[in-house]
């Protein structure tokens, strides 16, 4: 009997000795399935059952094996029970330990008949559970299984108790240690963007201050963000679109874009949305102030997870646009510098000539432009634009061409070095046709002996003649419309004088004298192939009315003009309406 004391108190210095090694262990360990496998295993240890295994409450608020220490089946392990019901849901309930001598005869518990299943397989009999317990709430179970009918001593169960105490601090710490690194690879993840971010900042500005253009920018972004970046100006065209060399977005131009670039010049924000072939977009408008200036837009493919870009990438896209509009009005300042220029240069050939002064040829010359060279003058004209805004695109190919743009007198002109005339003549028309997208006139006439001004005029008026007749669209030089140089060629005026006066200067003079309307009459009536009733309709006239002012134009005219060779009058008629629709207002 002496010995009792002794063995016991030796047993609970080993106990003691195990648990606080046990809890050292555990401390020092930071995986969370590492931090469960011991848990388990210095349980089992601890208390010497036929097996332990440690249950934590899944998200779907079923009860779980997460780990296991001797003899038990994979099926086993792999049961999830509810909660509620079982040893465990008893033990969850109370946060208290619990346990039963036979687990399948017992009435204090709530039986699920999918565990009793597998408890009766693997020969589950008597059962201690203690709650795993952290900041006040169960989290899960430690369960000791014996194969035999037994009772569980206080001891026993206060020993596991308190080691589960001590186990969930652990369980706690190792999702603290999980939760802290994944906070800090979080962090690191943040601080690279953040230096990368830094970096493509500090390059922008690099491009600023070496004389960078918008498409460096471009090239810049697509490369550091991957994907494509698409500058489009004010109407929404794109200006230039650079791909990353690393990470190319082959697909074609997104052509849909307008809704997108509406909502970023609402917002003021970069939005983001899903684009052509598979790709993600997103868009930041280019603003100076109240003004619009375009947008930039980044492509890239949509990888799995991927679809909502990072902030850090987006505010990067968004700082690009002060830098991209910083250079779009830095560009628009030397282009506006340069068109003043090119404009005044070509009023000066204009007014000064004919001929070249020494200091017309220095100022040319200054500009990389040979003025012996400017022999073909082209005026052009579009219904849906001002002389203003043409005069702006024709600068444009006048920097291509080595030549001058401008607007003289009202009218969008252009000189050029001209080798083939007809040719040079309809490369622009093509160019400016591509460029608005719409009808647009422009006609070209050679400068002989550098008279500029004349070349001017033939043209302008040769463009009025071919509005006259309907051609709204066209590229030509004043050859083709020879056929009308009367009308349009000023040192011809007399010729056209003297043939309106030979065909229908009589009608011009009744009319005059009567305040009747018979040469209009006949216009009419030549424009609807001689059909009567056609004409009556197009005057308003009755048609007994028509015949008689077309009998009285006979009688006027001296000849039967419906049934002789009328082609005189006919030319005599068309040369008096073109000279009238030509003529400066």
């Amino acid at each position: 009997m002496a010995s009792e004391p002794g063995e016991a108190e030796t047993r609970r210095q080993r106990e003691l000795a195990s648990l606080y090694a046990t809890v050292k262990s555990l401390t020092a360990l930071g995986e969370l399935d590492q931090v469960l496998q011991s848990i388990v295993h210095h349980a089992h240890e601890l208390i010497g059952t036929d097996f332990t295994y440690l249950s934590l409450v899944g998200a779907d608020g079923r009860l779980s094996a997460r780990a296991s220490e001797g003899t038990i089946s994979a099926e086993f392990l792999a049961a999830a029970i509810p909660a509620t019901v079982g040893l465990g849901g008893k033990v969850l309930a109370s946060r208290s330990p619990h346990w039963v001598r036979d687990y399948a005869t017992s009435t204090l518990i709530e039986h699920d008949s999918n565990f009793d299943r597998l408890a009766g397989t693997e020969e589950l009999v008597a059962l201690l559970g203690v709650p795993l317990v952290i900041r006040g709430a169960a989290v899960g179970a430690l369960f000791a299984a014996d194969r035999s009918e037994r009772s569980f001593q206080a001891d026993e169960i206060a020993l596991l108790n308190a080691f589960a105490d001590h186990a969930a601090v652990a369980l706690d710490n190792a999702r603290l240690y999980e939760a802290s690194r994944t906070a800090l690879q979080q962090l690191q993840v943040a601080y690279r963007k953040s230096e990368r971010a830094q970096a493509i900042h500090e390059a922008l500005t690099g491009v600023v201050l070496g004389g960078g253009t918008p498409g460096d920018v471009a090239q810049l972004l697509a490369d550091q963000l991957g994907g494509s970046v698409t500058l489009l100006d004010r109407t929404g065209a794109a200006l230039v679109r650079r791909d990353s060399a690393a990470d190319p977005c082959r697909t074609p131009p997104d052509t849909d874009l307008a809704g997108a670039v509406e909502d970023a010049r609402r917002s003021g924000r970069c939005t983001t949305s899903a684009g052509a072939g598979g790709t993600t977009r997103s868009v930041a408008a280019v603003q100076a102030g109240d003004s619009y200036l375009g947008a930039l837009v980044w492509s890239r493919k949509a990888a799995d997870g991927d679809e909502v870009p990072d902030d850090m990438d987006l505010r990067t896209l968004e700082r690009a646009t002060h830098i991209v509009g910083l250079l779009v009005l830095k560009e628009r300042a030397v282009a506006e510098a340069g068109e003043r220029l090119s404009g005044e240069l070509l009023t000066d050939l204009m007014v000064g000539g004919p001929g070249i002064s020494p200091a017309q040829r220095a100022r040319t010359r200054a500009r990389g432009i040979d003025a012996d060279r400017l022999d073909l003058v082209l005026v052009a004209d579009a219904a849906a634009l001002t002389s203003t805004d043409l005069a702006r695109h024709l600068h444009d190919i006048a920097r291509d061409h080595a030549g001058l743009a401008g607007e003289h007198l009202g009218r969008a002109t252009m000189i050029l070095p001209g080798e083939d005339d007809d040719r040079t003549v309809g490369e622009v028309h093509s160019r400016l046709r591509r460029t608005l997208g719409g009808p647009v006139t422009v006609v070209g006439e050679r400068a002989v002996n550098h008279d500029w001004a004349r070349a001017f005029s033939l043209a302008g008026r040769c463009g009025a003649v071919m509005r006259a007749i309907g051609q709204t669209d066209l590229g030509a030089t004043t050859r083709r419309y020879a056929l009308y140089a009367m009308v349009f060629d000023p040192e011809r005026a007399g010729e056209l004088d003297r043939f309106v006066a030979d065909t229908i200067g009589a009608l011009l003079e009744y009319d005059e004298r009567r305040g009747t309307d018979l040469v209009d009459t006949l216009g009419v009536y030549h424009d609807h192939r001689a059909n009567v009733a056609a004409t009556a309709r197009a005057l308003h006239l009755h048609v007994n009315t028509l015949l008689k002012r077309l009998d009285r134009a006979t009688t006027v005219l001296g000849f039967d003009w419906r049934h002789d060779n009328d082609l005189e009058l006919r030319l005599g008629l068309r040369l008096h309406r073109l000279r009238a629709a030509t003529a400066p207002s």
